[in-house]
């Protein structure tokens, strides 16, 4: 009996076989190399333009927008920069891509746009020479992959101040908790203690649903309360578990960074439920200081005096960062995440970066960087000397109870980061 060969699978198509696509190119020789990547990678109808202004020529005359418009930024009549705001006002395609042999930062310009204007629909931008493998990456976005920028949803309803006050009574509102790993060993360090709202009806809720309607309102005092509350009893039962030493972040508000009775009934909260103050780190923004600075200073003294840690929550997207850092007796720095991001391919990004991880590490505090989520900007951040980082390359912010459990899965994972 003689066996049937067997039948090798046949591989799937990309997903945008056979989509139709325009390369924008003066220069003959990169357009033609651009159309055989294309091509390479099996899209149908090829369109050329050798500018802008030809481009939107052949866009208008298309009876339905293209999928895909790749196109180079320096260009003479009109160029890339004036083309993407054609076709986001336009509306004449579905992808951007954007590429360059200029300046990196002139291709971040593009970048930031689209973080600003999710209509841009870019997918992202290369430097020539393009690669196949780095174009193929790019197009992988189009098909629901995340983007660097997620597009903009619109904002959610807030609740109403009797919403919340019910829901405070109820103690419907918890903290979950995002890690802050060591980069030099990838050990835990700390947590962030982030507010969730756990709707009876809506589920797990995120600050933008309620924060706005706390803000200036008297119940902000006591939703930070009930927040420390749940961080003090959690600190208790991680203790009790034999976990190592961690810090917990709270943020602190305008409001109660300014007001003296608030500041005494939280070190009272704490100092009833045995805490020692070293295990806590209170969060500020620049904002919250300026906003009545004379206060700010005064009670951020009086939480550092008392053994607490304090941290400069987002720096570097105020105007006076620097000088509030300066004036203020931080013991962290937590850089934002609009620094980090992208760090390790954007020059511009890269600077600011190194500037804030040198003042931190000049003023002997603590740097932490914010949103991390590339192996590459990891790596940038460990070589410059960061201290931490916390962001979703290492863990998303997760209910208490699930802590103890991702620190055993995790442990291996995050050393081997640190080694890299």
């Amino acid at each position: 009996m003689t066996s049937t060969p067997a039948i090798a699978p046949i591989a799937a198509a990309p997903p945008w076989s056979g989509r139709r696509v325009l390369v924008v190119e003066d220069s003959v020789v990169q357009r033609g190399y651009l159309v055989g990547l294309l091509r390479q990678l099996d899209f149908g109808e090829i369109l050329e333009a050798g500018d802008g202004n030809e481009a939107l020529r052949v866009l208008e005359a298309q009876a339905a927008p293209l999928f895909l418009v790749l196109t180079d930024l320096e260009m003479p009549g009109m160029d890339g920069i004036e083309l993407t705001c054609q076709l986001r006002e336009r509306r004449l395609t579905e992808n951007l891509i954007v590429v360059s042999a200029r300046d990196p930062r002139l291709l971040e310009i593009i970048e930031n746009m689209a973080c600003e204007d999710a209509a841009i629909g870019l997918l992202g931008t290369l430097l020539k020479p393009v690669q196949l493998e780095s174009l193929s990456q790019l197009l992988c976005k189009a098909e629901g992959r995340p983007s660097d920028c997620a597009p903009s949803a619109p904002p959610p309803p807030h609740a109403s101040l009797e919403e919340i006050a019910q829901a405070l009574g109820r103690r419907e509102f918890v903290p979950f908790f995002q890690p802050k790993v060591a980069m030099r060993n990838g050990q835990l360090k700390g947590v962030e203690a982030l507010a969730r709202w756990k709707h009876p009806r809506r589920g797990v809720l995120p600050p933008p649903h309620f924060i706005d309607a706390l803000e200036g309102t008297p119940l902000m005092a006591d939703f930070t309360l009930g927040m420390v509350h749940h961080v003090l009893e959690r600190i208790l039962a991680w203790q009790s578990h034999g976990l190592p030493p961690l810090t917990v972040s709270v943020n602190l508000s305008a409001d109660n960074l300014a007001d003296r009775g608030f500041i005494d009934r939280l070190m009272a909260q704490v100092s009833a439920s045995g805490v020692t103050p070293a295990a806590l780190v209170w969060e500020v923004t620049e904002t919250s200081v300026m906003r009545q600075l004379s206060q700010a200073l005064t009670n951020l003294g009086r939480l550092r005096l008392a053994g607490y840690g304090l941290a400069m929550d987002d720096f570097g997207i105020g105007y006076s960062s620097m000088q509030q850092f300066a004036r203020c007796p931080f013991t962290e720095l937590k850089i934002d995440r609009a620094f980090v991001n992208g760090a390790a391919q954007w020059p511009n990004r890269h600077k600011v970066l190194k500037s804030a991880l040198d003042l931190g590490q000049s003023l002997g505090v603590a740097t932490v960087a914010e949103g991390v989520e590339k192996v590459e900007d990891w790596k940038l951040l460990r070589d410059l000397g960061c201290d931490m980082a916390q962001g979703y390359l290492l863990a998303k912010p997760m209910p208490a109870e699930e802590l103890v459990g991702w620190i055993r899965q995790d442990r291996r994972r995050l050393r081997a980061l640190a080694g890299e």
